[in-house]
């Protein structure tokens, strides 16, 4: 009776009720669309490690700035659609703007401590965060800017099993779009070939006549592209305010992790598995959604250090 009151006192009157309601409410049709509510979720997670990704696989850089990146491509995705009230136009132009930056900060900030050991870079890119953090608190306030979902891509589509609102079916096939773009440009192209070469041996490609410096300088350049693309397309669904980079960097190191450092195929199925699991824990215990990603995470290097495409080793 005691263990009944404190129930009743906790969940109101109808507590059990409720319970049992949300139990019989979860549907196939319910666990389809949260599925692919993941999916949408995971490609932001795989834009995000993508990037962080590239920038460690191919200049063993571990950029605690990258969630800072992101945030900027988020505000300067806004600025532009309030200058030109064209969400296509700051769609394109942001990445391009984020990219310039990260093309500076690695010419005058990182390369100088290249072969100094990998704690050098990690603390001048997570000093540079809060940098980049603070000067967007004057740049537009500390409460952020307001951020709405384009006309065009308002409103929701019959999936067949539900509607699903187009904006994240969009997400989903930018993520894809890049995704396919950067696996052409590495693997299909002279350019992408020398990326690939620099990053095994760069001692091997100075021989050779290749100016290895413009390779990691396009590397990280290309790396915070993407950050501020996936800035960009995930304002829409967010809060934007200048911390809103803290909380995301921690999520995709751990899609990183997952994944394996370095590897571009374990981001994008690390980004995407790490969104179901976070969206199928918040159906059945919204209250452990947070947990549940770092659960994973240690799962998998308990069972593969590495992560799931990772090399063995790539610190060493």
């Amino acid at each position: 009776e005691r263990e009944e009151s404190a129930h009743l006192r906790r969940d109101g009157p109808q507590g059990r009720l409720t319970y049992k309601t949300r139990r019989m409410d979860i549907t196939p049709s319910l666990l389809a669309l949260q599925l692919v509510t993941g999916i949408a979720l995971g490609a932001v997670y795989a834009l995000l490690a993508i990037g962080l990704s590239l920038i460690f696989g191919m200049l063993t850089v571990v950029n605690f700035a990258h969630g800072a990146f992101f945030m900027v491509g988020a505000f300067v995705g806004l600025y532009f659609l309030g200058l030109t009230g064209n969400f296509w136009f700051s769609l394109i132009l942001t990445p391009l703007v984020v990219g310039a930056l990260g093309l500076v900060v690695e010419r005058f900030l990182v390369r100088p401590l290249y072969g100094r050991g990998i704690d050098y870079p990690l603390l001048l890119t997570f000093g540079l965060s809060w940098v980049l953090i603070e000067a967007m608190r004057v740049a537009f306030g500390v409460e952020g800017l307001p951020s709405t979902t384009p006309p065009e891509l308002r409103g929701a589509v019959d999936l067949g099993i539900g509607p699903f609102p187009k904006y994240r079916l969009f997400m989903i096939g930018a993520t894809a779009v890049v995704v396919i773009a950067l696996w052409l440009f590495l693997e299909k192209t002279r350019y992408g070939l020398i990326v690939r070469a620099g990053s095994r041996d760069g001692d091997i490609c100075r021989v050779l006549g290749v100016d290895i410096s413009r390779v990691w300088l396009m590397v990280f350049g290309i790396g915070c592209a993407i950050a501020g693309l996936s800035g960009v397309l995930a304002a829409p669904t967010r809060a934007v305010n200048p911390e809103m980079g803290v909380h995301v960097l921690a999520e995709s190191f751990v899609v990183t992790v997952v994944g394996g450092m370095g590897s571009l195929v374990g981001a994008v199925v690390a980004g995407l598995l790490v969104g179901v699991v976070f969206a199928m824990t918040s159906l059945f215990a919204p209250d452990l959604a947070e947990l549940s990603i770092f659960v994973l995470m240690a799962l998998v290097l308990l069972l593969r250090p590495q992560g799931l495409f990772g090399k063995a080793g790539l610190l060493a």
